[in-house]
């Protein structure tokens, strides 16, 4: 309890260190969100509960740095941790009409057994036609023994509003895979293997709220034997819902 205590403790400080020059340059952006299920590339990082989320968006000259801390309550996919804070830094540019971005991301587990930490970097184009907001990335985590080897996610994403109506459709698709070093903990970020990924959702908007509802599903199969960090139970289609406040 205490070495959980700590890390939750250091990465509050964290959180707070890259928060802090966000109010000396009054431009930081602040959301906080509740949701049925804390739900990533198809999979539920909360066993399939209710979560709770605090975001943080400070802009850095030509880059920008975000914090995004979620609590995981137990999760076994992440070996028992609490709660994971996404640390990234990035920056974007345009290619004429084409919005490039890139990020390095790490997300910190509080309260796992055992090291889960892991790192990532993402890679993304952007366009944007009338109400029609698509995207198209990659997402790589090099080897690491905390996923139990490489993994790569590539995705499309697409956001277009209901002209006269407070409404936005979002839909994705995705797939990952990558290389296994330990299958146990390759299980993390892909259960029984590469697998594909969808989700199909409506936001409502008014002023700082916004409310959403989201079909999220994907192909693993939950029928197999599998390790520890799985969790084939919650890896399935379903109804997300949530709502986030802005500052």
């Amino acid at each position: 309890m205490i070495c959980r205590l700590k890390r939750a403790i250091l990465l509050s400080v964290v959180t707070g260190a890259i928060a802090t020059p966000a109010v000396a340059q009054n431009a930081r952006t602040v959301i906080v969100e509740a949701m049925t299920d804390e739900e990533r590339r198809g999979l539920s990082w909360t066993e399939g509960r209710a979560a709770l989320a605090g975001d943080i968006l400070v802009p850095l000259g030509p880059l920008d740095a975000s914090a995004r801390a979620v609590t995981t309550r137990g999760s076994a996919r992440h070996d028992g941790a609490d709660a994971v804070v996404d640390l990234a830094i990035g920056t974007g540019w345009d290619l004429g009409a084409v919005r490039i971005r890139a990020d390095a991301i790490r997300h910190a587990f509080a309260g796992a057994r055992g090291n889960m930490d892991y790192v990532e970097a993402s890679l993304s184009a952007s366009y944007s036609y009338g109400p029609l907001y698509g995207t198209l990335g990659v997402v790589g985590a090099p080897s690491q023994k905390a996923i139990g080897g490489s993994n790569v996610y590539v995705f499309a994403k697409a956001n277009a509003g209901i002209p006269g109506t407070p409404f936005t459709v979002l839909a994705e698709v995705g797939h990952s895979s990558g290389s296994v070093r330990d299958a146990d903990r390759a299980e993390r970020l892909r259960p029984g293997g590469d697998y594909s990924n969808w989700r199909l959702g409506l936001e409502h908007r008014r002023d700082r709220l916004t409310v959403g509802l989201d079909y999220v599903g994907t192909d693993v199969s939950r029928t197999r034997d599998a390790g520890r960090f799985a969790d084939l139970r919650h890896a399935g289609d379903r109804i997300i819902g949530r709502a986030q406040l802005s500052f």
